[in-house]
């Protein structure tokens, strides 16, 4: 799961490191006509969604379609860099208190949910208590939101202490219950109050497709399907779903009068976002009438079916074709002619290689499990992954912080991102891991046989990473195995504890370094501390980082619960992806976001120019 902060001030960069090929021109027309064939985006994501329930998703996969639907009070600025916090339902900036524990927020009159039958054929429009609403339908138990871990972080006055009577004393979880620190003061008005000072709050509340509004109609009339039946104020609506296989969303008819001019603010020294703002600055959003989403994992199919025509957008591309795409770094010339672009970022992200810190053989605090982990980190051939399989696309990760966000100090050199098969044998053999039956394989100190499970996922790129992997760890007589499963198969052992050691991706929704510290969080095992590390002094120093503006010592106390982190090692850190995406011929307008998911709406298809499917 992505997490997400942002401060209106902050000064966090992601910047791009080449848009690479021709613009499209501004050619014919990009405005609506009832002759003109639908401006359709289509294109394949790279493992399925869980479906649309905001209170429900954890995976970017999920949460990129949600993100679409549902809108939260404040969002992002597409084209501006550094990320600027922008409102989208809200009608301005809130009031806040000087001690950052009560804010007041007001919803913009005027924007209504799509119509559904729910509605009973009346248009219903978003008011401050169906933000109430959303937020209460997290913390209820009977739920089970994997996100109730976040809003517990908010500390909202009353929220957290009658979800737990509850627990303790069983019942139903009373909606029309008042919550002291959440509040609909009136139509429009919003009122959060907290125990603690939050300075961040309003970047937490950016996260829409989890903070979007849901509407308590909508949830009733389809009890137990609201991971079928999403209903949102956002530009798009469902259409079409098959599970794991294919998406369908459309233009939302109902969606409020929005132009791309009135959207976005790019700097004036950005030549490629002033260029789109003078190009498309007159559209009314959305500019596409539908997105079409298959699913496809394998890393061939979904590349050959870009190039035949089907998709005319690829994310994420790998090592393999990048080759045949861009060589050197630059788009293949052949594609140029057609009215393909390329686009390369430094992602905000980091992957991280997981140990359950309560397994009896990769967890534990003492020494001798320290040392293992440490051994693990330092036989892992993070180098040659980047060489080897990403074709040099990624950067080492000196800790889990993110390009782009605070904490992160590109000159940083620790021991995540060494390798040093020499210092892991000596690990090793110091605390007793070593080959007592000469087999080649190391034992554990008492003898009994070592052999590591880990949970990968299916595709080519994984096996050759995980060939690259085992590679380094057979080096220093470490015997690892690999299980294959679809991520959200992986993600609910993970949750359940039911692992060893797990490699997934992180991608940061905000330039806040401590949205990372959660995956260390000890109330958070069970949700996104997979690792399952529980240590008081961490959880101390997380929730007073979360206490303070930004500033020199907010930055010292990053820099310690880094160090923690390091020291123990229950996430080991491996790199930071440059991520390559292409467009095909007819696509306007993209730009990948560095922190958010909601992008379709700022792009647009000449359908004139898409390459026919072959």
């Amino acid at each position: 799961m992505k997490r997400r902060e942002l401060l209106a001030a902050s000064t966090a960069v992601l910047a791009p490191v080449a848009p690479i090929g021709p613009m499209a021109s501004a050619g014919a027309s990009t405005g609506a006509s009832a002759a003109a064939p639908p401006r359709v985006l289509r294109y394949a994501l790279q493992s399925g969604e869980r479906g649309f329930d905001p209170s429900q998703l954890t995976d970017l996969y999920s949460r990129t379609v949600t993100a679409h639907i549902f809108e939260g009070l404040y969002g992002y600025d597409h084209l501006a860099r550094p990320a600027r916090l922008k409102p989208v339902t809200a009608a301005g900036m809130p009031d806040v208190s000087a001690d950052f524990r009560s804010w007041t927020f007001r919803v913009k009159p005027g924007i209504f949910f799509a119509d559904d039958p729910a509605f009973k054929g009346r248009r219903r429009e978003l008011v401050a208590e169906d933000y109430v609403y959303s937020l209460k339908r997290v913390a209820d138990p009977g739920i089970g939101s994997p996100l109730w871990s976040d809003i517990a972080e908010l500390h909202i006055k009353g929220l957290a202490e009658y979800r737990e009577s509850l627990r303790r004393n069983g019942g139903t979880f009373d909606y029309d219950r008042p919550i002291a620190g959440l509040r609909a003061l009136d139509r429009y008005t919003l009122r959060i109050e907290l125990d603690h000072p939050l300075p961040t709050l309003l970047d937490t509340l950016a996260q829409g497709d989890i903070y979007g509004a849901v509407a308590r109609e909508v949830i009733e009339a389809y009890p137990g399907a609201a991971m079928e039946h999403p209903v949102g104020t956002g530009p798009f609506v469902l259409k079409e779903w098959r599970r794991s296989s294919f998406i369908a969303l459309e233009r939302n008819p109902g969606h409020r009068l929005r132009f791309y001019r009135d959207e976005v603010q790019p700097a004036a020294d950005d030549v490629e976002g002033q260029a789109w703002l003078t190009r498309l600055g007159a559209q009314r959003l959305p500019m596409v009438d539908r997105v079409e989403l298959a699913i496809i994992e394998e890393e061939q199919p979904r590349w050959l079916s870009f190039l035949s025509g089907e998709f005319n957008y690829i994310e994420r591309m790998s090592a393999a074709y990048l080759r045949q795409a861009m060589p050197g770094g630059r788009l293949a010339p052949g594609l140029a002619r057609q009215g393909y672009q390329g686009y390369r970022v430094q992602g905000a992200d980091v992957t991280l290689s997981v140990f359950n810190m309560e397994d009896p053989v990769v967890g534990g605090y003492t020494p001798d499990k320290v040392a293992l982990r440490r051994a693990i980190g330092l036989a892992s051939d993070v180098r040659g992954e980047i060489l080897k399989v990403r074709n040099g696309n990624a950067l080492p990760a000196q800790s889990l912080y993110m390009p782009g966000t605070t904490g992160y100090e590109p000159a940083r050199h620790t021991e995540m991102g060494e390798q040093d098969p020499a210092r892991a044998k000596a690990l090793l053999d110091l605390y007793g891991y070593i080959d007592r039956d000469g087999d080649g394989w190391r034992e554990m100190p008492d003898g009994r046989p070592l052999v590591i499970q880990a949970r990968t996922y299916p595709g080519d790129l994984y096996r050759e990473m995980d060939s690259v992997w085992q590679q380094g760890l057979a080096a220093v007589g470490l015997k690892f195995e690999f299980r294959s499963a679809p991520y959200a198969d992986n993600e609910k052992a993970a949750r359940a504890g039911n692992f060893q050691v797990w490699t997934l991706g992180w991608s940061a929704a905000s330039p806040d370094g401590h949205d990372v510290l959660a995956l260390g969080l000890s109330s958070n095992i069970g949700s996104q501390n997979y690792a399952r590390f529980s240590m008081p002094a961490f959880d101390a120093l997380y929730r007073r980082i979360g206490e303070l503006p930004h500033g020199p010592e907010r930055s010292a106390l990053l820099d310690q619960a880094a160090r923690l982190l390091l020291a123990y090692m229950p996430y080991k850190a491996k790199v930071h992806r440059i991520i390559t995406d292409l467009t095909g011929p007819g696509v306007m307008g993209y730009r990948r976001p560095p922190l958010w998911d909601n992008w379709w709406e700022f792009i647009d298809v000449e359908q004139d120019k898409v390459r026919p499917k072959l």
